[in-house]
């Protein structure tokens, strides 16, 4: 491919950028993550509750549950934390985690018992949303595990996989993965959800000008499932691993 088809990072239109997934990061969570999309690092953490909220009591299941945040200087210029609670981006974040996540555990198997998930940005450049669902499944499968390990648990509650990735349209072609500059002057831009079995979860698309035609969804979505399905491989490769604890795509 010549370089005139080649992104201003100098990656190709179906290319993801460097992805790197790092367990067990943090000290105290039963599962913690920092995955990495380039310039992108989001610290994914799991921690286990043995209580469910108040709809949930007494019905024998479980909950999984998310939150979502940027540290102030995550981004080119300061920016205040939220101390008056989340904003009304992080809440959209942190519930599409949330579903995310609960679509590929059954919370039957779980018991009655909370995941919490923290996802903190400290740097972003794009796609942090689609970095925390894919960071935070292999968190929370880390957690989880060791209910199973200890015999909490008599086996998995995990279905299948599940991970994120963006795609759009920046200068009238079809890209993966996109980074801030991309995102910032992309004609469509969006975000797709899918689950190993290449099931769909959630898919959130924008065209900001010019509406587009289905034979361009069709286009964005197989380009959202190939890149999908690496990161796929990638958790899968990081969960049947022992000892190593960094893995790249």
């Amino acid at each position: 491919m010549t370089t005139t088809h080649l992104r201003q990072d100098g990656r190709r239109p179906d290319q993801l950028r460097p992805v790197t997934i790092t367990r067990d990061y943090l000290r105290h969570p039963e599962g913690s993550v920092l995955v990495e999309f380039g310039d992108t690092k989001v610290i994914c953490t799991a921690s286990l509750e043995d209580k469910v909220p108040p709809f949930l009591k007494g019905q024998g299941k479980g909950w999984v549950t998310a939150e979502y945040g940027m540290l102030p200087r995550s981004t080119n210029t300061r920016m205040n934390r939220e101390r008056g609670g989340p904003s009304g981006r992080s809440q959209e974040i942190q519930r599409l985690v949330g579903r995310s996540l609960r679509s590929v555990v059954e919370m039957a198997k779980l018991g009655e018992r909370t995941v919490w998930v923290d996802c903190d940005v400290v740097q972003a450049d794009g796609g942090t949303r689609t970095a925390a669902i894919t960071g935070a499944f292999v968190a929370v499968a880390d957690a989880i595990g060791r209910l199973v390990k200890t015999g909490a648990l008599p086996g998995s509650p995990l279905r299948d996989c599940v991970a994120a990735i963006s795609v759009g349209v920046v200068g009238n072609r079809p890209v993966l993965d996109l980074n801030y500059v991309e995102d910032s002057t992309a004609e469509v831009d969006m975000n797709v959800v899918m689950t190993g079995a290449g099931a769909f979860v959630e898919v959130q698309g924008t065209a900001e000008q010019t509406p587009f035609p289905k034979a361009r969804l069709d286009e964005l979505l197989a380009l959202a499932g190939d890149g999908i399905g690496r990161l796929v491989d990638l958790q899968r490769r990081a969960l049947a691993a022992r000892d190593d604890k960094q893995f790249r795509l």
